[in-house]
């Protein structure tokens, strides 16, 4: 009886977890999709709790090297259960490269393009707007050599 107790909570175990991971893999897949005529490269799968109320949003860092004389194209899209809105930053340094939401005018986009200046470590965060939980996906694309 233990066994067979053991056995079905395994299978429900990774029977959500594979759903799980092919609900990744479709909002993925229509991300790089909606990113236009590019060269999906990578993507960066995040899942975030509420932050606390007064503090900073809670955020997901990713590190890549980018090339200089490249385009590049960052893609953001929210899952659709997801409570927040999600938010991309590139940054070199502590820099702002671009942003897929401009605080000051509350407008949102779906990509920006980044022509890449100089080769090194970049560094990506996603968040959700005010701090909410939520999904997403964040996806680079090569655009062209400049």
């Amino acid at each position: 009886m233990k066994q067979f107790l053991t056995l079905i909570f395994l299978s429900i175990l990774f029977t959500n977890a594979e759903v799980y991971a092919q609900e990744n893999v479709e909002l993925v897949a229509q991300c790089a999709a909606s990113a236009g005529d590019v060269t999906y490269l990578k993507d960066f799968i995040v899942k975030l709790d509420a932050g606390v109320p007064g503090g900073n949003p809670p955020s997901a860092k990713f590190s890549m090297v980018l090339s200089k004389n490249t385009q590049y194209r960052f893609s953001i899209c929210t899952a659709p259960d997801s409570d927040g809105e999600a938010i991309l930053q590139l940054f070199d340094m502590n820099v702002l490269q671009g942003s897929t939401y401009i605080s000051a005018t509350g407008k949102e986009f779906p990509f920006f393009d980044f022509k890449c200046q100089k080769t090194g470590v970049y560094h990506v965060f996603i968040s959700f707007k005010e701090g909410k939980p939520g999904e997403a996906v964040g996806i680079l694309s090569f655009v062209k050599k400049l």
